[in-house]
């Protein structure tokens, strides 16, 4: 993809401040953080979502970010870590190239929070559990 900036940033046309890489994988901090610390996580290869990723990249990822969580919770003295991934616009993605967010978090730091909702009865539930079950 000649139009992606994370592409750009894995071929080194745009600089970025990196902590992490191995062969699959790049890892630097994001130049708008949500906290001090926040870390992007990114494949080489480029894929548009989790969707696209291959399982088997996946793994790799997964392992990189605990090894990348470790590193920015004693850099940071963070007492938690938020791993986010916002999927096609509607959810938040600016980048179609897939990415995981690692955001350090302190207590009382006032950061966003999620607000959980509710059903308004079992029922509703339960036929969306089979809804979902029937799709997949």
């Amino acid at each position: 993809m000649d139009e992606c900036i994370f592409c750009k940033i894995v071929k080194g046309d745009i600089p970025c401040a990196q902590v992490y890489a191995d062969e699959k994988i790049i890892a630097f901090l994001d130049i708008a953080p949500i906290s001090k610390g926040h870390t992007l996580i990114i494949p080489k290869v480029h894929y548009e979502n989790l969707w696209e990723v291959p399982e088997d990249l996946g793994n790799d990822i997964l392992r990189a970010m605990q090894k990348i969580g470790n590193g920015i919770l004693k850099a940071t003295g963070a007492q938690g870590l938020n791993v986010v991934m916002n999927n096609f616009p509607a959810a938040g993605q600016v980048i179609p190239h897939a990415h995981w967010h690692l955001i350090p978090r302190f207590k009382g730091d006032g950061l966003f929070k999620i607000v959980q909702g509710k059903y308004d009865s079992n029922d509703e539930i339960m036929a969306l559990a089979d809804k979902i079950k029937n799709n997949i």
